[in-house]
Formats: structure tokens, C-alpha cells, sequence
């Protein structure tokens, strides 16, 4: 017997064992993404068509880049970026809506998207105009006039917003781009010195209540309306309860959080799929870096696996996005950067691509035995069959894992640790329907059985 041969069976039984069990399932995905708003979108079309091609191709391609699936545009609200920027005298007034134009270049990275395939856009408004508000400001807080507990002099503009929300969704459909979710709040129990409109689960649902028949009547039934993008799971989940018991959680689409105060660590309790919608690394600390594993740090590649592993698996999300996707600056706040010369990726844009690339919207997530303290697994079944199975290694040491429960007639294999902070093909062995694999420590692999 051959010291090869001897080597492969002392690993075999030493290898853990993944099962997969395609017939328990839970939550059906809806896919991974990031922002381009408050003039990120600029940034990335005033690239030289290189640079610019080589980006997009980095935030957009399943196969060169991380093949992100889902765009959050912002909806303006100021006087130099809203299609409503003049008070029109009172909400019952016919409305002088400006030209969308290039929306801050918001269209035109839409366009970019559409064009990799990507089919969900979430346009969210952080504010409604200031002359709709109780602060009359689109900044700094105050409440939607005509909401519980808000009432104001010029009147109820619960309706004028929703008439609003729609005119921008018929502006993006004129230019054959679907707007296929609606937003109306963003961070609802924060007051920033930027666009900013407090609300709470009851008040939102007073508004769902007038935007959702708006839809309905405008014929855009099709649109999804999201609420409430509170700053974390904690807050969004207090939201949601006040949503559910005001009724209108049957009018929703999506339940919507950011996780910067506390994470998706527990079920939303909501019936309808869940999606965390903001998160980054804003730490002081966060200065530009590539890195993908170095002491579990808030910018690194490997601690972002882990955290969408947690959203997925313990918060039962159905998407996950990062705030912006790319910037001319030198933040964590985004996965791509320009230096002024070069085109950057960040270890956190691997860490979407390990998800991203191969959990394709509709994939469904399925029961996987075998994980341990160090050794973490998911595994989904794409619509087109396959099925990926995700490990991510918090050890320094490598382990192999036998994947079996999927009789695999073709088994691929992807990498991204220290020594490949990109993805790169890794070898998975076939032998009876089972796939084996070495997964190296501090590391990300996913198996994609076919």
C-alpha cells in the first residue's frame, strides 16, 4: 500500500462528516448586496472606463468579482437631490415634481446591475421631504405629519408621501428599470444631523396603510413595501412586534434591520422573510484594510463570513447587504476603494463572494449535520439543482470534511483564506456520492455538489 494511499485514509478517518438532509428546510434566500447612496454611485461612474469595468465586475460578476444580487438605492429627500423640492403650499396641492435625471448616478449603476442579472432593487427613502415633517427638516429627526401623535398645522401628509414614494418608482419603471421594493424609513429610532425621520412600529403602520392601497391603485402591485431599517435586531424586533399587532404585516413584503447597535442573533418573529439591510465596519478603528484573517478584527474578511453565517443561521435572514460597495475614500465603510490609481478589494468583498457567488437568489437553505465549536456549516439548494455547502474554520489547524447526504455526481470546491484572499478553486475528491475536502484554518470553503 502506497504512503499516498495511507496518508488519504488516515485523513478520511480523521475527517469530520457534513450530512446534508435536502428534505428539512427553512428559510428561502433572496440574496447578498450593498448601496451605492449619498454620492457613492458618483464615485464609481467618474472611474476611467477600466477601473470602472473592473469594479463593477468586482461588486457584479459571479464569476470574477462577488456576484452581488441585490441594490439598495437611496430615495432623496433634500432640495438638491428630491423629485419634490419646493413646499407645493399643502398636502392636498398638486404636487411640482422636478426630473429625476441621473438621481446621482443611482440610475446608471442600476443599469449596471440589470445588466449582471441582478433583478431585486430596494429603493428606501432615509427621509420624506422637510415640509412633510413635524421638524419641518428632512434632516434631524421629527415625524411624518399625520401619524399617530404627530399631527401638524399644515396638515395630514401621510398621503402626499405615499404619492411621492410612487411618482420616483414610476420614474425608474419609465426608464425600463423596476424598482421591486419600496423603503419608507431608515434607522427610524436615530436622530442624525443628515436625512432623518423618526418612527415607531405603530406609526409606520398608519403609513402602510395609506402607501400600500397607493400601490395598488397606481398599478404596482409587483412593488414590495420594506419597513423599518431600524440601526439593529433590537430595535428592529420591537418595531416589528408594534407592526404585527397594528395589522398590517400582511401588507409587507419584507421585514428590513440594520445590525450596527446589536446583530440578527435571534428569529425576527415575523411570518415574512427578513432581510438585514445595513451593516459595516464604522469603528474607530476602521481604516481601509484588505485583510482577510489576522486577530478576528471588525474589518476583516474572515469575522464578516462569520457574521452573515450568524444572520443566516440564528437570525434567519433571507438577505444580507453591506453599506456602500465601493467609495473613492479610505473607510471600512465599503468592500471596494479607489486609491486615485488603483482598484482595491477588501477581504470583506470575499467574504459576500463566498456566499454571494454561490447561495443564488431562490436557493433554499437545508439541514446540515456535523458542525462543532470551530467548524461552522450551512448548506442551500440553488433553483438550477446544485447544492453549496459552506465551512468556515475558526481554527488555526486544517480539517478535512467528508460531505455526504447529496448523491454528487460532480463535486467543485472554492477557497479563500490568508494565502487566497480572493476565490480559488480548491480540490474536492468524489468517491460514492461523497465529496472530501481540506479546509484550512482560518479559512472559508464552499462545496458545490452537482
Amino acid at each position: 500500500m502506497t504512503l499516498l494511499l495511507l496518508a488519504g485514509l488516515a485523513a478520511a478517518a480523521n475527517a469530520l462528516t457534513a450530512t446534508v438532509n435536502a428534505g428539512q428546510t427553512f428559510q428561502t434566500m433572496d440574496g447578498f448586496g450593498f448601496s451605492q447612496a449619498f454620492g457613492r454611485a458618483n464615485d464609481l461612474y467618474n472611474l476611467n472606463s477600466d477601473q470602472r469595468q473592473y469594479a463593477l465586475d468586482l461588486l457584479f460578476s459571479p464569476t470574477k468579482g462577488a456576484g452581488m444580487t441585490i441594490l439598495r438605492n437611496r430615495i432623496g429627500s433634500g432640495s438638491s437631490d428630491s423629485i419634490l423640492p419646493n413646499f407645493p403650499g399643502s398636502p392636498n396641492a398638486t404636487p411640482q415634481y422636478t426630473d429625476l435625471g441621473t438621481d446621482s448616478n443611482q440610475v446608471w449603476v442600476t443599469q449596471q446591475a440589470v445588466k449582471y442579472g441582478v433583478k431585486t432593487i430596494y429603493a428606501d427613502a432615509w427621509s420624506a421631504p422637510g415640509f412633510m415633517k413635524t421638524n419641518n427638516d428632512q434632516a434631524n429627526g421629527g415625524y411624518l405629519c399625520g401619524v399617530t401623535g404627530a399631527q401638524c398645522a399644515s396638515g395630514n401628509w401621510t398621503q402626499a408621501y405615499a404619492n411621492y414614494l410612487v411618482k420616483y418608482i414610476q420614474d425608474y419603471a419609465a426608464l425600463g428599470l423596476d424598482i421591486t421594493h419600496v423603503g419608507f424609513l431608515n434607522e427610524p429610532d436615530l436622530t442624525t444631523a443628515y436625512s432623518s425621520m423618526l418612527s415607531d412600529g405603530i406609526q409606520a403602520a398608519d403609513f402602510i396603510k395609506v402607501l400600500h392601497p397607493t400601490l395598488q391603485k397606481a398599478g404596482l402591485s409587483r412593488v414590495g413595501i420594506n419597513c423599518c431599517d431600524a440601526t439593529g435586531w433590537t430595535a428592529q424586533k420591537t418595531r416589528t412586534a408594534q407592526l404585527i399587532s397594528a395589522g398590517v404585516e400582511k401588507l409587507l413584503s419584507r421585514i428590513t434591520s440594520h445590525s450596527y447597535s446589536s446583530d440578527p442573533t435571534s428569529s425576527m418573529g415575523a411570518s415574512i422573510p427578513v432581510w438585514e439591510t445595513e451593516n459595516a465596519d464604522l469603528s474607530d478603528a476602521g481604516t481601509w484594510e484588505t485583510t482577510w484573517y489576522s486577530n478576528g478584527g471588525q474589518g476583516e474578511g474572515f469575522t464578516w463570513a462569520q457574521k452573515i453565517y450568524t444572520a443566516i443561521t440564528q437570525g434567519g435572514v433571507s438577505a444580507y447587504l453591506y453599506w456602500e460597495g465601493f467609495e473613492k475614500g479610505t473607510t471600512n465603510s465599503c468592500l471596494v476603494i479607489t486609491d486615485g490609481t488603483n482598484i482595491i478589494p477588501s477581504g470583506r468583498l470575499w467574504a459576500f463572494a463566498q456566499w454571494s457567488r454561490f447561495v443564488r437568489p431562490g436557493a433554499v437553505r437545508v439541514a446540515v449535520s456535523g458542525s462543532t465549536s470551530m467548524l461552522q456549516m450551512t448548506a442551500f439548494k440553488n433553483t438550477d439543482g446544485t447544492v453549496a455547502v459552506q465551512m468556515i474554520n475558526s481554527a488555526s489547524s486544517a480539517t478535512s470534511v467528508i460531505v455526504k447526504g447529496i448523491s454528487a455526481g460532480s463535486a467543485k470546491a472554492y477557497l479563500t483564506d490568508n494565502s487566497h484572499n480572493n476565490i480559488s478553486d480548491t480540490t474536492a475528491s468524489l468517491n460514492g456520492g461523497a465529496a472530501t475536502v481540506n479546509v484550512p484554518g482560518h479559512a472559508m470553503v464552499t462545496v458545490v455538489l452537482s
